[in-house]
């Protein structure tokens, strides 16, 4: 198979040729069609999330079709287009994964991360973690909801019933759930980089109520909040936006520091929350919601070989929406 490999940290991925990949006990083999590239995969790359493998295959949000099973796999068979995501593994036994929150589990296990993941021709999976897909659906068009998608249903629900929704960072998460909320008849108010029309007009055109600058005030209070943008001086720049009781929820798995701010701006019950991971819960619950809602994605598809490139123009907002690569 082919592959994009990081062999450290703050390097250059590097089109390496391996051998294909054995499915061991209780895992599938898949062969990709499709592999999104997600805001953590920088993270990854840039050294931000400590203790990743070395060397190590990014990519988790994979969709393809199973070409062999290990031992002991049940529920799939070879041929079945499946999605893989950013939660790879579990221990089933620790305090969190007992009490149906896995997406805490004490040892898991992450897709492209701690674990190969799909900027390759070929990938393992642990089928606990496999999702059926279906047929419906282009693949290359599917492949964002397996993280952009789940990630951002988990903070939506987290975000409870606001009505009035802030999201700020406008990208591949954003584009989605904006379309979840104004079918759950929300309104959305979308913060971009300040002075980005492009994504302001985007979002305007999915049917935002609002857009503007992340350095703005919106037209009105929000209920809450959701921050996919990892700019930590957003935390009380969002908290100032919602009203009394509102909510701020902080989606990304990373984020620059966050600055000291006024207790008067956490005060009158405003709460300040996080997501972390997914449950498979989550991923069943998106994945049958999503065409339901006829949720379509803005995609940018990309060679698989031109995974730095696809990582430069994410860095730079050169698109909107999601950037995919195809092998």
């Amino acid at each position: 198979m082919h592959a994009m490999v990081l062999h450290a940290p703050g390097t250059r991925l590097e089109w390496t040729e391996l051998p294909d990949p054995v499915p061991g006990p209780g895992e599938v083999r898949i062969r990709v069609a499709a592999c999104g590239v997600c805001r953590t995969d920088l993270h990854v790359v840039d050294g931000e999330l400590p203790h990743p493998k070395r060397p190590v295959i990014p990519g988790h949000e994979i969709v393809g079709r199973i070409d062999a099973l290990g031992r002991d796999v049940s529920g799939f068979e070879p041929g079945q287009r499946v999605g893989i995501p950013w939660l790879g593994h579990t221990c089933s036994t620790c305090f969190y994964c007992r009490h149906a929150q896995e997406n805490l589990c004490d040892t898991p296990g992450f897709t492209g991360y701690t674990r190969d993941g799909g900027f390759a021709t070929a990938a393992v999976a642990d089928a606990r973690f496999a999702f059926a897909l279906g047929e419906a659906g282009d693949d290359v068009a599917l492949a964002p909801l397996l993280c952009a998608g789940l990630i951002g249903w988990r903070a939506l629900c987290t975000a409870g019933e606001a009505k009035r929704l802030g999201l700020y960072g406008f990208g591949a998460a954003a584009h989605i759930i904006t379309q979840v909320a104004l079918w759950q008849r929300r309104s959305v108010f979308a913060f971009t980089r300040p002075g980005d029309r492009a994504a302001q007009e985007f979002a305007l055109g999915l049917g935002a109520a609002w857009a503007g600058g992340s350095d703005e005030t919106p037209p009105e209070p929000l209920d809450a909040a959701i921050l996919f943008a990892p700019v930590g001086s957003l935390v009380p720049t969002a908290l100032a936006a919602v009203r009394k009781g509102g909510r701020v929820v902080c989606a990304g798995i990373h984020m620059s520091e966050i600055p000291g701010f006024s207790y008067s701006l956490l005060w009158e019950e405003r709460q300040l929350l996080s997501v972390a991971n997914l449950t498979r819960q989550d991923g069943l619950d998106f994945l049958a919601l999503a065409p339901q809602i006829g949720v379509v994605t803005q995609t940018q598809a990309y060679p698989l070989a031109e995974a730095n490139r696809a990582f430069e123009d994410l860095r730079a907002g050169r698109f909107t929406g999601a950037a995919v690569l195809v092998p």
